[in-house]
């Protein structure tokens, strides 16, 4: 499999990036070993997660994926095939829904709970989750510098930030032959595209930053599943695409269905090769909970949609 450049990090990812949310929330570590075991046999490499997950689900404190993702790196002895980034900056105290913030001695010590969780003595890319006003950015860049130089982290991205802030730390690296941001985690998908599109999206391009885009089928919505309220409890985030149940979505689905019937595919596979097709994107993070499904989103990296089909997914979620 074709492997893509992260931004200059010197990092090659996969098309697809495992998203790692779903570890330690709707799925157990004996399904997520399975996953994991697929999504690396098919050639693909690139695995993300967060310190911050599954904290949201009930009975755990965070740090759940992480520890999944470590135990499986330990059984199978994958380390060396696979790319791991992780993020940190979101407050892991229990009760607490507050930003710990980027904090030279809050990195320190968040990176040394992360490498523990994940059995390994590195992180290959290591991202700020959130943006931390309170933080001077040359605090934050120098103590991922001196994480770089003691060999505990490769390359640092970004997640979350705006188009400002991280033109802003990019000039701050740039200046002060500090480590630079080489990717980027924006929300964006057919249903979300103001976010990305535009200043984030051109500075990416021109600053040649990777990026590897969460919510790439909008929570789910984008596979087709969800039609109406009554499909709404058919998951556990069943309630996050009612957003998307307006006239808006429904001409979505209506040119995601065309365009699948049309390549003979399915609406998720089709989303994501719209994705793939922009200059700007590197790898889309997918999820999924079982390997039947895991295995319907590798169609995608093999999907080359044609003009026509592109444009009608434009106007449909313009």
């Amino acid at each position: 499999m074709k492997k893509r450049k992260l931004g200059n990090s010197g990092l090659e990812i996969s098309p697809l990036v495992f998203g790692g949310n779903v570890f330690g929330w709707t799925i157990d570590e004996a399904a997520s070993f399975k996953l994991l075991d697929a999504f690396v046999a098919a050639g693909f490499n690139a695995i993300d997660t967060a310190d911050i997950y599954a904290k949201w689900a009930p009975g755990n404190k965070g740090g759940e994926s992480e520890t999944v993702i470590g135990n499986w790196l330990k059984r199978s002895g994958n380390r060396e095939k696979v790319i791991i980034a992780t993020k940190l900056g979101i407050d892991m105290t229990p009760g607490s829904t507050g930003i710990s913030g980027l904090s030279r001695s809050y990195v320190f010590s968040a990176v040394e709970d992360s490498l523990r969780r994940l059995q390994t003595d590195y992180i290959d890319l290591y991202q700020s989750h959130r943006d931390d006003p309170n933080t001077p950015m040359e605090e934050t860049l120098g103590a991922y510098a001196e994480l770089i130089k003691q060999g505990k982290v490769r390359a640092i991205g970004a997640s979350n930030f705006t188009a400002a802030r991280l033109a802003m730390a990019l000039e701050l690296s740039a200046k002060h032959g500090l480590p630079r941001y080489e990717s980027l985690q924006p929300n964006y998908s057919l249903c979300e595209r103001t976010e990305f599109e535009g200043d984030l999206e051109q500075l990416c391009l021109r600053e040649r930053v990777g990026v590897i885009n969460f919510w790439p089928l909008a929570s789910g919505f984008l596979t087709g599943k969800y039609r109406s309220e009554a499909d709404l409890a058919k998951s556990k985030r069943g309630e996050s695409v009612k957003k998307y149940l307006n006239e808006r979505g429904f001409k979505i689905l209506a040119a995601l269905d065309k365009v699948a019937k049309k390549y003979n595919s399915i609406p998720a596979c089709v989303a994501l090769a719209w994705l793939l097709a922009r200059p700007s994107i590197t790898a889309p993070i997918v999820s999924a909970t079982n390997v039947e499904q895991l295995h319907e989103l590798f169609g995608s990296v093999e999907l080359a949609l044609d003009t026509e089909s592109l444009e009608l997914l434009n106007q449909a979620s313009a």
